[in-house]
């Protein structure tokens, strides 16, 4: 089956005016134009094409990359709004259309707006929406604590970034857990900080493998999550306040500081430990 919005590696089936006809394995077939026919081919060879329909409405390949995909989140230009909606340049020769029912605020003719890229089931053509949240679903989540996880930055709150996770959930970054400038539409990597009642994810920017530390490295790094990337504990610090703090003896404690400072994770100050 060819499918639309997608990357389909399919055949060269044979020549036409108009350019080569490329199938799948099951016969199905669909258009390549001259434009896009590699100088050099023989028939049967394999080409990777993304397709989507044309302006007549039938589908076509084309070897340009678009911006976007079906299923997929990217920031995109506004190039023109008409009295039935906006279109957006995703890279392609036919703009993709975003109707004024998908539009969480009106476009604007060059505005930036992420969207989400969906197959419309009524006219099986594809089409953009910015109402991105009505994709998501934290309902049934696929993720758990301290999972590495992909992020795309969605919009503002006054807490802090909202960002899509794993291209399945929504979740927050706190304002004083961003250290660095972030916009809409970055893709980041991150860490499901924290679970929330309601399946509220609190995410933390980074990268880290906490699957690959000690249980009390593990816990010392989700006290400095949820203090804001600091503990006022060090190799110094009374063996009580330790316990008292993080439930652990002052060995166990030296022990995982020095895993997640041969790490890289953290740095050790004299007025504690700090999330690097």
């Amino acid at each position: 089956m060819i499918h639309l919005g997608e990357f389909n590696t399919l055949e060269i089936l044979r020549e036409a005016e108009q350019g080569v006809y490329l199938a799948d394995a099951d016969g199905n077939e669909v258009l390549l134009p001259n434009r896009y026919v590699p100088q050099t081919f023989k028939i049967w060879d394999k080409i990777e094409v993304f397709v989507y329909l044309d302006n007549e409405e039938r589908p076509v390949a084309t070897t340009d990359k678009p911006y976007i995909i079906k299923n997929d989140y990217a920031l995109l230009r506004c190039n023109q709004v008409t009295d039935y909606g906006a279109f957006l340049d995703w890279g392609l020769v036919k703009e993709l259309f975003c109707p004024f029912k998908e539009q969480a605020f009106p476009m604007k003719p060059g505005g930036w707006y992420l969207v989400h890229c969906y197959l419309d089931e009524k006219t099986d053509r594809l089409v953009a929406s910015s109402k991105t949240n009505r994709f998501l679903d934290n309902k049934t989540l696929t993720v758990s604590e301290f999972d590495e996880v992909d992020l795309i930055v969605s919009h503002p709150s006054d807490i802090g970034m909202n960002v899509i996770v794993n291209k399945a959930h929504t979740g927050l970054i706190y304002k004083d857990s961003i250290f660095k400038d972030i916009s809409v539409g970055d893709r980041l990597k991150g860490i499901v900080k924290k679970i929330r009642p309601g399946n509220k994810l609190d995410i933390a920017l980074g990268q880290i493998g906490y699957r690959n530390i000690e249980p009390n490295a593990e816990r010392i790094m989700h006290e400095l999550h949820d203090n804001s990337g600091y503990l006022n504990l060090n190799d110094k610090s009374n063996p009580e306040a330790i316990k008292n703090q993080l439930q652990m003896s002052k060995k166990n404690f030296k022990k995982a500081v020095g895993t997640l400072y041969k790490q890289r994770l953290i740095e050790i100050k004299p007025d504690g430990i700090y999330l690097v």
